[in-house]
């Protein structure tokens, strides 16, 4: 498989040393100095597209690129988007967009985790719940896309809860404390406390080579498909 790179950092690098394990190549390269958006004949560049760049730049790249029929795997966090305007853009160009904020496998079981206890406590309101997470100080975004990710799995199991909020909470919205430090590469974690008791689960990364891993993974899934798919496709969750 031959693979088109959006963005050259640290995951960009480290997406190219485990796709060339694997057996792919890495056709083309696109970073602050080489702008994917106006480049023409995207989709006979390479047979897939793993995307990690900026928040302010990552729409205008996965537009680009399923727009021109180039399947896209994005891991850019911090930015939004509606996922059935990309599922139209995809069907319209037989194009494939994969969106995970977060690439790793455990990171994505953690997540089912959270769904699943947000859901049992659901009936026990003396249960609060509480987010926090720690990265690098190199991280653009505050929250993380993880954290927000956890914040609306917990929102959509849980009615109790109906929005996050950043460094501040209430009755019904969850408290997301986020730090920066060092190179940490990710630490999560979810507690619900009461008068009696905690319950904590967490996550925490030990290094970039799992997020990478991930998102090759999704490369190779996405290959010949056409529409918008997430973690939970690829690991069938």
């Amino acid at each position: 498989m031959d693979i088109v790179l959006i963005g050259y950092g640290k995951m960009g690098k480290e997406i190219e040393r485990v796709a060339v394990e694997r057996g792919h190549r890495v056709s083309e390269i696109f970073d602050i100095d080489r702008d994917v958006c106006v480049c023409e004949n995207l989709a006979s560049l390479g047979d897939i597209a793993i995307e990690f760049s900026t928040p302010s730049t990552a729409a205008r790249n996965v537009v680009a690129c399923l727009s021109n029929g180039l399947r896209v795997v994005s891991g850019t966090t911090g930015w939004t988007f509606v996922p059935e305007e990309m599922e139209n853009i995809c069907r319209q160009n037989s194009s494939a967009f994969f969106y995970s904020s977060n690439y790793s496998i455990g990171m994505n079981i953690f997540m089912a985790v959270n769904k699943m206890l947000a859901q049992k406590l659901s009936s026990y309101p003396q249960y609060s719940a509480h987010i926090e997470e720690t990265h690098h100080i190199h991280k653009l975004d505050k929250p993380s896309g993880t954290a927000i990710t956890l914040a609306k799995g917990i929102i959509d199991s849980n009615p109790r809860y109906s929005a996050w909020k950043l460094d501040g909470g209430a009755d019904n919205i969850i408290e997301i404390d986020s730090f920066r430090e060092g190179e940490v590469f990710g630490d999560h974690c979810v507690k619900w406390s009461s008068e009696f008791d905690d319950i904590t689960i967490s996550h925490s990364a030990k290094s970039r080579r799992g997020l990478a891993l991930g998102a090759v993974l999704a490369a190779e899934f996405l290959l010949g498909k056409c529409g918008m798919f997430t973690m939970n496709d690829l690991l069938v969750l």
